[in-house]
């Protein structure tokens, strides 16, 4: 006897998905409610639990495929998993025979002795690209699977003479006769998709124009110096500076509400509450999701909120509430070494904040130059609802607050 497994309800408005992985393969157990696939949406990865016990049985659609909600991608056959099931792919029970070694790096990587993990093709690239041994990495993600970060930090603590497995051939040099030279076609991800077609929109869309100012964040790190281990003890988060631009960033808004704002049709739609959208790295890419009502959160809350939205991200367990909505975002560049941008808007919203890294400059302070800790910022905005003057001085604020904490304190 077997049970269908169907593609789940994803959130409002989102009808079909990507298959992005295989985590349990043809004969392998699965418990109740354990994930059995990956899949990719418009916005994040989403697990499909196995709705009974059983053996794995076969996989209808294969990786890349697009499925609608409510599709059959597999079945669960009865049984405890001694039993064989159908298997679509035996090339892969066939590696396990004693054969010549093969040219290339295999994509299964043998898992301790659970089955096969399947590399996704993003960590697969890295993998050849640095010539480590996944067997040998510990995975981060779910399930220990591996993540490009874990690739990475493997490759850049492998001997810097780490010599090439030898039964690997000599690259055949190309017709022009440079060795090395290659390429690889690999299909976009349906999250890259929709990040493409979203900012290509918001160029097209919306008339978007970038202020730019700096900050002196001497006081904010002074601050940060002085409460960072009280903080952390009484609190259990770290005292980042985000929770510091997030409320500035509520500061302003407050005075300055259409940056908080959206264009809906013929209207303009207001919100007296800030939800702010987070860009923080994750597995498969960029992704924002959002701090709930951070005008009214503490600087502890807000820290615990990111902290905790940036090890999902990690995780890859973030849900589509998660993503859904966001009346504004930050965006900080800074943390990959970025000196300037122009930020792009996330629609349907009306501006976005970039910040960027800090470095000591010379600057002008009482008549002297004096060395000190800046920082630019970036405010890209909607020209049809937000003015030049309303921008500039949103903006403003924001240094303002930043460089005298106080007024965070007393609103002003």
């Amino acid at each position: 006897m077997s049970t269908e497994v169907k593609v789940p309800t994803l959130g409002e408005s989102v009808t079909e998905a990507t298959i992005g992985e295989w985590l349990k393969q043809p004969g392998e157990p699965v418990a109740m409610d354990e994930p059995i696939a990956s899949l990719e949406t418009d916005k994040v990865a989403v697990e499909v639990p196995s709705p009974v016990a059983g053996v794995m049985g076969q996989q209808v659609v294969a990786v890349g495929e697009t499925v609608n909600v409510g599709a059959v991608i597999a079945t669960i056959e009865a049984g405890d998993g001694k039993a064989t099931a159908p298997t679509p792919a035996p090339a892969a029970k066939e590696a396990a025979a004693p054969t010549p070694a093969a040219p290339t790096a295999p994509a299964p990587v043998e898992d301790s002795g659970d089955g096969v993990t399947t590399l996704s093709p993003a960590v697969r690239r890295l993998v050849l690209e640095h010539g480590v041994d996944p067997t040998r990495i510990k995975g981060s993600g779910k399930d220990g699977r591996l993540t490009k970060e874990d690739v990475l930090a493997a490759a850049n603590a492998a001997p810097e003479a780490a010599p090439v497995p030898a039964a690997a051939p000599a690259p055949t040099p190309a017709a022009n006769g440079a060795p090395g030279r290659r390429e690889e076609r690999v299909k976009m991800t349906r999250m890259r998709q929709t990040i493409a077609k979203r900012l290509k929109s918001a160029q097209e869309t919306a008339a978007m124009l970038t202020t730019f100012n700096d900050v002196d964040m001497s006081a904010v790190i002074a601050t940060r110096d002085k409460y960072r281990e009280s903080f952390e003890k009484k609190h259990g988060v770290r005292l980042g500076f985000m929770s510091f631009f997030t409320k500035a960033v509520a500061l302003a808004a407050h005075d300055i509400p259409s940056v908080n704002g959206r264009i809906d049709g013929d209207e303009i739609v207001y919100y007296d509450y800030l939800d702010v959208s987070i860009a923080v790295s994750a597995p498969n890419g960029l992704v924002v999701p959002i701090v709930r009502n951070a005008e009214s959160l503490s600087f502890a809350g807000i820290e615990k909120a990111i902290a905790d939205l940036g090890k999902r991200a990690k995780e890859g367990t973030l849900t589509m509430d998660d993503m859904t909505g966001g009346t504004f975002t930050i965006s900080n560049g800074g943390v990959f070494g970025g000196l300037m941008s122009t930020p792009i808007i996330n629609p349907p919203q009306s501006a976005v904040l970039g910040l960027h890294r800090i470095e000591d400059r010379p600057v002008v302070r009482d008549g002297e130059i004096v060395i000190r800790p800046m920082m630019y910022l970036a405010l890209s905005y909607d020209h049809r609802l937000v003015d030049g003057r309303e921008a500039v001085t949103f903006l403003k604020t924001i240094k303002e607050a930043i460089e005298d904490p106080t007024r965070l304190l007393i609103d002003l």
